[in-house]
């Protein structure tokens, strides 16, 4: 009995040492997203100075070498009337972020569909293939006017002008990711019975995801431009015409503002396409 209670006692005693080694181990776990983000901020910090350094260089040779407004403005002039028109130009920065979704959905809809069908038909691969190489040949503002004369003023022909802008990396890029799957992978597979369906969802999308990624990434940049061109073509709204006007008028400081915006929502759109990059190729592992 005594070596019982002396084991009991010796045990007790254990777990109130262990106690506080948990409660440290569970601060310990708490403070590391901190420590993660602090670690983030710190390896921005670079970028963050690179952006100043430029924005004061900027500021400070056009004042220096007192540079025409319409020519290149003052940063401080250029968020002065970014400031001074935030509403207006809030409206057209919606009408442009609209026109360059929806031109992208449409380019990944129809560049994946052509790509699978490249993949997996001969003919396709032969005929379709080529012409969608000989369509970036031709110079896509020449097409742009031809764009607005079928659809007329209003939303499609914007659309139809991101579609030419982003459909070609997009399939191209797929293409490239369906053909790079690993061939004895997929002989291994036929002898074991699996079916084209398999195949697919287990040996051609695996390698064709980071190639589509690529190709979307570069797509959602581009697709801003898209926009802005069928603006500058026949538009009474969005960024494209109001930096048109703007330039018109000789008001550098608002062309500016344009363009800046411009370049966020092609950081914005780029910035979400790795997003969701990460949270597919995460979950799936490919």
């Amino acid at each position: 009995m005594a070596l019982m209670d002396s084991s009991a006692k010796t045990a007790s005693r254990l777990k109130r040492d262990r106690l506080p080694l948990n409660r440290d181990s569970s601060l310990h776990k708490e403070s590391k997203p901190h420590t993660a983000g602090r670690h983030k901020l710190a390896a921005n910090l670079p970028l963050l100075g690179f952006i100043l350094l430029l924005a004061g260089i900027w500021e400070g040779l056009t004042r220096l070498l007192d540079v025409p407004h319409y020519i290149i403005p003052r940063l401080s002039a250029v968020l002065v009337s970014l400031a001074a028109h935030a509403p207006l130009l809030a409206k057209h920065f919606i009408v442009t972020l609209h026109e360059s979704l929806v031109g992208l959905l449409i380019a990944i809809l129809l560049g994946t569909l052509c790509a699978l069908l490249i993949d997996s038909l001969r003919i396709a691969e032969r005929t379709l293939y080529p012409v969608i190489i000989a369509s970036q040949t031709i110079p896509i503002i020449a097409l742009s006017p031809i764009m607005v004369m079928w659809f007329g003023y209003e939303l499609w022909s914007k659309v139809a002008v991101v579609v030419l802008f982003t459909f070609f990396p997009i399939a191209v890029n797929t293409v490239a990711g369906l053909r790079a799957a690993d061939p004895d992978i997929g002989e291994l597979m036929r002898s074991m019975g699996a079916s084209r369906t398999d195949l697919f969802w287990k040996w051609k999308l695996p390698s064709a995801v980071p190639h589509f990624f690529t190709g979307l990434k570069m797509a959602a940049t581009i697709s801003v431009g898209g926009a802005t061109l069928g603006e500058w073509l026949g538009s009474e709204k969005g960024l494209g015409m109001y930096t048109k006007r703007a330039s018109n008028l000789l008001q550098g400081d608002a062309v500016f503002t344009g363009v800046l915006l411009l370049s966020l929502m092609g950081m914005m759109l780029f910035l979400t396409a790795q997003l969701l990059e990460r949270i597919i190729r995460g979950q799936r592992r490919y």
